[in-house]
């Protein structure tokens, strides 16, 4: 049986990693909504972006008891966007669903902004690591969207279904 936090991670992860780099290529010929930003103090869409793709590697990796693999610079343009998010899917998949047997009660230990934080394995995953990244996935779609890239929900989840040119 497939210990439940890899069930309920790594292909949760993968799914939304696979949107988020669909959102990516939406801004191919208007990159520059890439630098835009929903407020002077947050993060532009394409640190969303990379941010969120870390978080995967940063939620998964200590619930398999590993260190979480360095992040490379792939810059933050479309094309290094991309890569970021194959680099962050390669490293889920090199993830053994075994790896997390027991991960539930693990302990993590880490870093929340400027809190010091202690968590089993459950509340990592599902009060820390997941929330974070679909945050910052969520504020990746939004800057893109108030940038005039054309996406709906379809394209967040990639579930839903809409006829072109569908609106509340």
């Amino acid at each position: 049986m497939t210990p439940p936090l890899y069930s309920a991670s790594v292909p949760v992860f993968g799914h939304y990693l696979d949107r988020l780099g669909a959102l990516v290529e939406r801004a191919a010929g208007r990159e520059q909504v890439l630098a835009a930003r929903l407020a002077p103090d947050m993060f532009s869409a394409a640190q969303q972006v990379a941010t969120a793709a870390g978080f995967a590697l940063r939620a998964a990796y200590p619930l398999a008891g590993r260190d979480v693999p360095g992040d490379a610079d792939h810059g933050l343009d479309r094309i290094g966007l991309g890569r970021r998010i194959v680099a962050a899917k390669l490293a889920l998949d090199a993830l053994p669903p075994e790896a997390f047997a027991g991960a539930d009660g693990r302990r993590i230990r880490h870093r929340a902004g400027f809190a010091e934080l202690d968590q089993s394995g459950v509340e990592y995953l599902h009060l820390f690591g997941m929330p974070n990244f679909i945050f910052h996935t969520t504020m990746a779609f939004a800057v893109l969207r108030a940038q005039g890239i054309e996406i709906g929900k379809a394209d967040f989840d990639g579930l839903h279904d809409y006829p072109h040119g569908f609106r509340f």
